[in-house]
């Protein structure tokens, strides 16, 4: 079913496991949103008298009962808070004011009690009651939809959250709670949906999103989302999964395997011995022995080569390095006229992009430039990619964003060209 592990949900489970998507809500903690909207112990009823609320009379009857339910409340004692407020609906003719107070009341305690179902009723009755302000209105809604989902009564928690959303478009809590239901009841394609349809996802919204497009087989989709990750969270593991995808892709040119290895190379994930060495004898072989040098350098510094058994192995690949380098320089005027004459593009696509891995930019620059006008290489596509790639290195950024964008090609050139963008658009 799956070609390879990266294609497993398994992989993905491990891919994912420093951030589990969306496992956690700002909401959860129901305590917290009851006092930001006013439910506490020490006081349920903001302004609550014995005589009147909001310039309306409450008879006795209720009053008493109703202080003393609150009065137990702020003790800590609510399931007897919610056992007093019984007396009160025995109580018959209750204006809707006095209904409004016994609910609200009602509904504190519940919620600290743990009672859902009682505290549901009492949210809605205070909700639709017509006497909370838009603002307070919202914060009801936004509770009322927690204890739902607490109560795991998802339909009735999308229903509410997404009277949350009607009237604020901007609140992520309750955009979070929808998809968490969806994508907990199996219903993914509409979880993915509603991820898709925000804007700004964070690594973890993207995480359940690739997560489902996997789940899904959706490969095209999951490649995009984990791009996505890639450039907003580079990781490690990100682009390890990425690099390992575009190498597996079918049609991939087998003569771009030194660009992949720049790019583990510049997001760290370059490790083992023989991939320094390979990556290093890539470099000769394509004339380029000032990259060469940094890469056996690297190695070095990172002790992985230099030490061991093959540390012999490793100095006679950092001796031959610097040779050719050597031979290169003595030999760098005569080459690059025999190039030039020839117009031979790849010869000067190969010897720019050595220039200006040695430092040379000036000089190989246009070199490069030359061989994409002419258009006469092996592959075309490619010696624009180099472009772009040095116009990096030599820190020209908007003239290799401009040509990186300009790569086209199905062979995994414009896959490069992409990756190589949002390395350059990466945050610091």
């Amino acid at each position: 079913m799956y070609n390879n592990r990266q294609d497993h949900p398994a992989y993905f489970r491990f891919l994912m496991k420093e951030n589990p998507p969306m496992s956690k809500f700002r909401l959860a903690h129901l305590g917290l949103v009851m006092a930001a909207i006013g439910f506490t112990a020490a006081a349920p009823i903001a302004g609550f008298s014995s005589v009147a609320y909001a310039a309306e009379t409450v008879r006795a009857e209720i009053g008493k009962p109703l202080q003393e339910a609150q009065k137990l409340a702020a003790a800590g004692k609510n399931k007897e808070a919610l056992a007093k407020l019984k007396e009160t609906d025995a109580v018959g003719g209750k204006s809707a004011n006095e209904m409004y107070l016994i609910e609200r009341t009602r509904a504190s305690a519940a919620v600290a009690a743990g009672d859902n179902d009682a505290a549901a009723k009492a949210f809605e009755y205070v909700i639709n009651s017509g006497k909370l302000s838009p603002a307070e209105s919202a914060k009801f809604s936004e509770a009322l939809a927690g204890i739902y989902y607490r109560a795991k009564d998802y339909n009735k928690a999308v229903t509410w959250f997404q009277r949350v959303l009607k009237d604020n478009p901007n609140n992520t809590a309750a955009h979070e709670y929808i998809v968490q239901i969806l994508y907990t009841s199996g219903k993914y394609a509409e979880a993915a949906k509603e991820l898709q349809a925000t804007k700004n996802l964070s690594e973890s919204q993207l995480g359940m999103l690739a997560n489902i497009q996997l789940k899904q087989n959706d490969k095209a989709g999951y490649v995009q989302t984990l791009e996505k990750l890639a450039g907003s969270y580079p990781k490690p593991n990100y682009w390890t999964d990425l690099l390992n995808r575009v190498s597996g892709k079918p049609g991939f040119s087998s003569t771009l395997a030194l660009d992949v290895l720049r790019l583990r190379l510049v997001n760290g994930l370059l490790s083992k011995p023989g991939e320094y060495m390979e990556m290093s004898q890539l470099a000769l072989q394509a004339g380029n022995p000032a990259e060469a040098i940094k890469i056996i350098d690297q190695g070095y510094k990172k002790g992985a080569l230099g030490t061991g058994s093959d540390a012999a192995r490793h100095q006679r690949l950092k001796d031959l390095a610097a040779k050719t380098q050597t031979e290169f320089d003595a030999k760098l005027a005569a080459t690059q006229a025999e190039a030039e004459k020839a117009k031979d593009a790849d010869a000067l696509a190969n010897l720019g992009y050595a220039l200006v891995s040695e430092g040379k930019a000036e000089k190989g620059l246009p070199l490069i430039e030359q061989a994409v006008k002419l258009g006469t290489g092996r592959n075309p596509e490619a010696i624009k990619l180099h472009l772009g790639i040095a116009q990096n290195i030599a820190g020209k950024k908007p003239a290799a964003l401009n040509t990186l964008k300009s790569v086209k090609g199905t062979d995994g050139t414009a896959d490069l060209a992409r990756y190589w963008t949002l390395n350059i658009n990466r945050p610091m």
